[in-house]
C-alpha cells in the first residue's frame, strides 16, 4: 500500500497519469472516490463514504502538462471496505490491468483475471465484467473482429502477391456478410502433389471470436510421417453445403496443378456431410474413418479402456483370422459395443478390409494441426490466418534445412523400418519358386512373397508400402535393391520435394498502403461485413444431453430385505426385528 500514498507537492506527468494514479489508489486502499471537479487544469475529489473527511486537490502547473498535488485534507474514517467490488474498477481499468498479461498469454481466462485482481487488490469483480475486459483488451492489441473481416479481401491479395500461385478467396452472402474463406499456399500445393503421401485428413474446429465460425482444414503426411497442411478455410456455419464447397475448392486447386487427378485416401470423423462431399468431388478416391476418432467415440460411449485397446488391435490386424479374433474379444467384453460397431463397415476402418495401401496411417493428423491455432481461436480471423502462415513458414524452412543433411535413401522413420526389416530378414530361410515368387521360412511361420506384384501373405508390404521382413529376405536373396521396391513417397528425395518451395513473408497491414497500387483502391473494392451470428458473452451454458434426460435412474437395492429404495446399512426391517427380539 506504500506505493499508493500521496503527499503534497507530488508531481505527475499529466492529468491522465494523475487520474490513473488516484483511481489505482482508491481500488488498492478500498475506498470509493467521488469526483467533485475534473478538467484539464484541476482535479478535486473526496471519499464517497458519508462523514469521511478525506479530500484531495491537484492542479496543472503553468506552461507545462505536469500535474501536482496542492492539498490532502483529513484521514479516512470510513473503514475502507470495498471487498465485494469497486466503482472505480471499470472495464477500462481492468483492460489496463490485464493488457500486458494478454500480450504474453492470449488464453488468459476471465476466471484468472478475477483471481489476480482479488489477489492484488482484495476486491471481487463480476465474471461478465472480466470477460468484457478481455474481449476489449484483445481488440486493443490485435484489432477488432469487424476489422478482421473488413481486411480479408486485402489480405487475400497480399497472399497471392507475395506467394504467387497461391489460392486465397473470400466469399460473401447477402449484404456482403462473410460466408466463406479458402486458402492454399502454392508451396503447400506443390509439396503435396510432388512429395506427400496420397492421404488427406479432413476436419474442423470452432473459432471463439466475437462471431461464430469454423475452421475447416485438409492435411496430409510427409515422407517422414510429419503433419503437412494442404489447405484451410473458414465458414460461418459448418454443414453439408460448407463441406461440399470446401472440397470443391480443394478439387479445383489440385486439378490445376496435376496432369491427372490421383486417387487419394480421405480420413475424417465420418460425418455425413464430409462423406457425401468426398464421394461427389473425388469419386475415384477412398474414404475411411479416422481411428483416433472412432476409438475415442467407443471410449466415451462405453467407458471401457479394454474396448479401446481391442479396437486398435482389430484395426491394425493384417489377416482376417486375427481381425475376427479381436472382434470376438470385443463381443466377450461388451456385446453392446460389438453391436454399436456394426454401424461402421469394417472396410471403413479395418486395415485388413481396406482396398488399397494405407501407408501405415489409420488416423488423420487434423488434431495436431488444430493445436497450431488453439491459443488464437478468440482472436479476429486475420490473426488466426497469420498464425497458420507463420507456423507454416517456420516448419517449411526448418524441415528444408534439416533434410539437406540426410544421407539415407528413405526418410528417417521409413529408414528405421527398413533397417529393422533387414535385421529380421537375416534370420529367415528363403526358398525360390520362380523368378518372382518365394517361400520365406521363419521360426514360427511360412510366408509367400511375390516381388512382381509387391505382395506378401502377411499383407504388411501391400498395406503399408514398405517391404516387410519376409519381402526383404526374398529381395536380398536374389540380390535386388530393397529400396527400389519401396513406395516413392517414403524417400528422402520426396521429402525434399515436399518442402522445396518456400512460404514467403506477408507484410503487416500498415505496409499494405505502401506496397499497393493506389489506382486499385476504388469504389468497387469488396467490403466484407461480419456474419450475423454472434457468440453469446460469458460462459457457454451447459447443454443437457437428451440421452441423459431419457436414461433410467439407477435404483438401489437392499441385500437384506430384497426391497428397493435403500441399502443394507439403512435397512429399517433389521432395526424392527432387533426391537421385536428385545
Amino acid at each position: 500500500m506504500e506505493d499508493y500514498n500521496f503527499f503534497v507537492g507530488q508531481k505527475f506527468h499529466d492529468v491522465k497519469a494523475f487520474r490513473n494514479a488516484i483511481k489505482e489508489a482508491a481500488i488498492a486502499q478500498h475506498f470509493e472516490l467521488r469526483t467533485i471537479k475534473s478538467d484539464l487544469i484541476r482535479y478535486f475529489a473526496k471519499c464517497a463514504s458519508d462523514g469521511c473527511p478525506w479530500r484531495i486537490r491537484a492542479v496543472k502547473l503553468p506552461n507545462a502538462p505536469t500535474f501536482t498535488i496542492r492539498s490532502i485534507d483529513g484521514t479516512h474514517t470510513c473503514g475502507r471496505n470495498a471487498n465485494n467490488g469497486h466503482h472505480q474498477a471499470s472495464v477500462d481499468w481492468i483492460v489496463s490491468f490485464i493488457e500486458e498479461r494478454l500480450r504474453d498469454n492470449i488464453n488468459y481466462k476471465p476466471k484468472d483475471i478475477l483471481h489476480d485482481i482479488h489477489k492484488q487488490y482484495g476486491i471481487t469483480i463480476p465474471y461478465k465484467q472480466a470477460w468484457r475486459a478481455k474481449e476489449r483488451g484483445l481488440a486493443a492489441i490485435y484489432g477488432s473482429s469487424e476489422e478482421g473481416y473488413y481486411l480479408l479481401p486485402s489480405y487475400c491479395e497480399q497472399i497471392k502477391k507475395t506467394n504467387p500461385g497461391s489460392v486465397a478467396e473470400v466469399f460473401t452472402g447477402a449484404d456482403n456478410r462473410f460466408q466463406r474463406f479458402f486458402v492454399s499456399f502454392y508451396a503447400s500445393i506443390n509439396g503435396f502433389v510432388n512429395g506427400c503421401l496420397p492421404i488427406v485428413g479432413l476436419g474442423g474446429i470452432q473459432l471463439k471470436s466475437k462471431y461464430l465460425s469454423t475452421l475447416l482444414s485438409a492435411t496430409s503426411f510427409d515422407a517422414d510421417g510429419g503433419l503437412f497442411p494442404l489447405a484451410f478455410g473458414v465458414v460461418d456455419v459448418e454443414n453439408d453445403d460448407s463441406w461440399t464447397w470446401f472440397l470443391s475448392e480443394l478439387h479445383k486447386v489440385l486439378e490445376v496443378n496435376t496432369e491427372c487427378m490421383p486417387k487419394f485416401i480421405f480420413l475424417s470423423d465420418g460425418q455425413k456431410g464430409i462423406t457425401d462431399a468426398v464421394r461427389r468431388k473425388f469419386p475415384s478416391s477412398s474414404h475411411a474413418l479416422c481411428m483416433r476418432h472412432l476409438t475415442e467415440s467407443i471410449g466415451k460411449e462405453f467407458k471401457n479402456s479394454r474396448l479401446v485397446h481391442l479396437l486398435w488391435k482389430a484395426s491394425h490386424a493384417t489377416t482376417t483370422i486375427a481381425f475376427k479374433e479381436k472382434m470376438g474379444e470385443i463381443e466377450e467384453v461388451s456385446p453392446e459395443a460389438a453391436k454399436w460397431l456394426q454401424q461402421f463397415h469394417p472396410s471403413q476402418w479395418a486395415l485388413v478390409h481396406f482396398k488399397g495401401t494405407r501407408f501405415g496411417h489409420l488416423s488423420s493428423n487434423i488434431e495436431e494441426f488444430n493445436k497450431w491455432i488453439l491459443d488464437t481461436r478468440e482472436l479476429p480471423i486475420i490473426q488466426v490466418i497469420e498464425r497458420i502462415h507463420s507456423k507454416l513458414k517456420t516448419e517449411f524452412d526448418d524441415r528444408r534445412l534439416k533434410s539437406s543433411s540426410w544421407c539415407s535413401v528413405l526418410a528417417p522413420s521409413a529408414e528405421k523400418l527398413m533397417t529393422e526389416a533387414i535385421d529380421h530378414a537375416s534370420t529367415y530361410q528363403v526358398l525360390r519358386s520362380d523368378e518372382v515368387e518365394f517361400e520365406v521360412l521363419s521360426a514360427d511361420r511360412s510366408d509367400i512373397v511375390n516381388i512382381g506384384s509387391h505382395s506378401c501373405s502377411c499383407r504388411d508390404w501391400q498395406l503399408n508400402g514398405i517391404p516387410c521382413s519376409h519381402a526383404t529376405a526374398a529381395l536380398i536373396s536374389c540380390r535386388k535393391d530393397v529400396y527400389a521396391f519401396t513406395q516413392k513417397c517414403f524417400t528422402a528425395a520426396s521429402y525434399r520435394n515436399t518442402y522445396a518451395e518456400a512460404i514467403h513473408h506477408i507484410p503487416g497491414k500498415l505496409e499494405w498502403s505502401k506496397t499497393d497500387d493506389k489506382s486499385s483502391m476504388d469504389d468497387n473494392i469488396l467490403v466484407v461485413r461480419p456474419p450475423k451470428l454472434r457468440r453469446p458473452p460469458g460462459r457457454p451454458e451447459k447443454q443437457m444431453c437428451v440421452d441423459d434426460l431419457n436414461r433410467e435412474k439407477h435404483t438401489v437395492h437392499c441385500s437384506r430385505c430384497n426391497q428397493t429404495g435403500h441399502y443394507k446399512r439403512t435397512c429399517k426391517a433389521e432395526m424392527i426385528n432387533s426391537i421385536e427380539q428385545f
